[in-house]
């Protein structure tokens, strides 16, 4: 993948995390459900609507994020996509899926994710993500190199 600047690739990784949500919290849905042994069909409706509601959550934050300057950026795009997780687990949880049995460090670093959903990566939320998202912390590095090298440091 090749991007002309810091603000495409920025661009490319919202646009596309954005699409993915939806998809990303229906199938987080159904994994759960295939894990814990539960039909997931009547989770189908709650499924879809709160994969609309994570796009209205997080999808604004997302773009302020990656609209920020990268020297002004205080968190990164996987911890504000991490954030989606609320919305499969909460449709879990409301109808009634067992979560699954936790190691102890995933229950410790990721206490509001009973059911193992966090995404370690951007291609966990979409594989197409992976490309986009390495692309995007290429060009942000090469900025902020740049910057710095400009700046008399290295």
């Amino acid at each position: 993948m090749s991007v002309a600047s810091v603000d495409e690739a920025a661009a490319l990784l919202a646009d596309g995390a954005i699409a993915a949500l939806p998809g990303w919290v229906e199938r987080c849905v159904a994994e759960a459900c295939e894990r814990a042994g539960v039909t997931a069909r009547e989770l189908g409706e709650p499924a879809q609507a709160a994969g609309e509601q994570c796009v209205a959550e997080i999808g604004p934050p997302l773009r302020d994020l990656l609209a920020t300057d990268v020297d002004e950026q205080q968190t990164t795009p996987l911890s504000v996509l991490r954030g989606a997780v609320r919305f499969p687990t909460e449709v879990l949880a409301d109808g009634g899926v067992p979560a699954p049995e936790r190691d102890d460090f995933d229950a410790s670093r990721f206490p509001g994710d009973p059911y193992g959903l966090t995404p370690a990566s951007f291609a966990d939320i979409e594989p197409d993500l992976g490309p986009i998202g390495i692309a995007w912390g290429a060009a942000k590095a090469f900025e902020v190199l740049q910057r710095r090298r400009a700046e008399g440091q290295r």
